[in-house]
């Protein structure tokens, strides 16, 4: 297998957080892998010069824009992988323009977002962590109102909203459970959706059925704000709902004001904007939990997105096909 030069557009710091030294060492077997140490990714001249000669490169965040000036210099690049998710950031008409195949880590994020989203409904059905509060404050046998919101997931209905990355690992995982799933995606067909084990239903009917609901929608003009007050209204009392997606997928205000009755409970991972304000009442609410945007790739997790680049290139050069390439056309639907 031939090698070829692979640059790594990441300073220090992100390179050590995205690949192992044994991944590392796999893709140097690959390649002549150069990167750009203590440069500044966003220094154009240091990128130029990492970049110069490359038949592949690998991006992640905080990674230059793939302009003609920066391309120009690597005439034979062939590949882009983007270690993280939305490829927006680094990507230029340019890219498409030179047949570059570009692809996303996307994937490997949806994972953890979608087993974060599991663990939520989990605790959520189970009530735990006002099940915890309570013994706190009033001993072990707690509150017998807390109590009566305690169930199992056994025939539990579960909305989630959207079969997008994260969305369809989650389908994956809640296949695992004897739940009942409702499924809402407008690009979907029912077929589509009974082959990922859920049921296809309009926006409305998810939110007035659903004992939880899991958004994974992207953040775009159209998504935003779609769970609004005539939404949060419709959910049945005591029912749940968790944000992994995106904050602005939520009319915040709205949100507060439901979730202020104490009548739905709320599981939120992003907020828009982000981070919330200090004096934010969904920081303080008994029945919400906040988490501070670590459902995706954090710590170790970062490490997924490395092996991940290291399989695209290993692909690239057996001639196979990319995992995940991102065309010009799936762009504009993409976050």
């Amino acid at each position: 297998m031939a090698k070829i030069k692979v640059a790594v557009l990441l300073n220090k710091t992100s390179f050590a957080t995205i690949f192992t030294d044994e991944d590392y060492e796999e893709l140097r077997k690959l390649g002549d892998v150069v990167h750009l140490g203590d440069g500044d990714p966003k220094n154009l001249a240091h990128s130029r010069e990492c970049l110069a000669g490359s038949a592949a490169c690998i991006t992640s965040w905080g990674s230059p824009r793939m302009t003609a000036e920066l391309l120009d210099v690597a005439p034979d690049l062939k590949l882009i992988v983007h270690a993280a998710g939305s490829i927006k950031p680094v990507v230029s008409d340019e890219v498409f323009r030179r047949g570059i195949t570009i692809t996303s880590g996307a994937p490997v994020l949806g994972i953890g977002v979608a087993e974060t989203a599991l663990g939520l409904i989990i605790t959520s059905v189970k009530n735990v962590f006002e099940c915890a509060q309570s013994i706190r404050e009033t001993g072990w046998n707690g509150d017998p109102g807390v109590r009566a919101r305690v169930r199992d997931m056994y025939k539990a209905k579960i909305g989630v909203v959207s079969a997008g990355n994260a969305g369809r690992h989650l389908l994956r995982l809640l296949s695992n459970f004897s739940v009942e799933v409702l499924l809402y995606d407008p690009t979907l067909k029912e077929s589509d959706a009974k082959a990922l084990g859920a049921t296809l239903v309009d926006l409305d009917t998810l939110m007035r059925e659903c004992d939880v609901i899991s958004l994974h929608a992207p953040s775009l003009p159209e998504t935003r704000h779609m769970i609004n007050a005539y939404r949060l209204s419709l959910m049945k009392d005591n029912a749940v709902i968790i944000n992994t997606a995106r904050g602005a997928v939520i009319d915040e205000q709205a949100l507060i004001e439901e979730a202020s009755s104490g009548r739905i409970r709320a599981c939120i991972d992003v907020t828009d904007p982000e981070p919330p304000a200090a004096d934010n009442p969904l920081c303080r609410l008994p029945n919400v939990i906040m988490t501070p945007h670590i459902a995706g790739a954090v710590s170790n997790g970062r490490w997924a997105l490395g092996n991940y680049a290291l399989q695209e290139i290993r692909r690239f050069l057996e001639g196979k096909e990319a995992i995940n390439p991102i065309s010009e056309e799936q762009l504009a639907k993409l976050a």
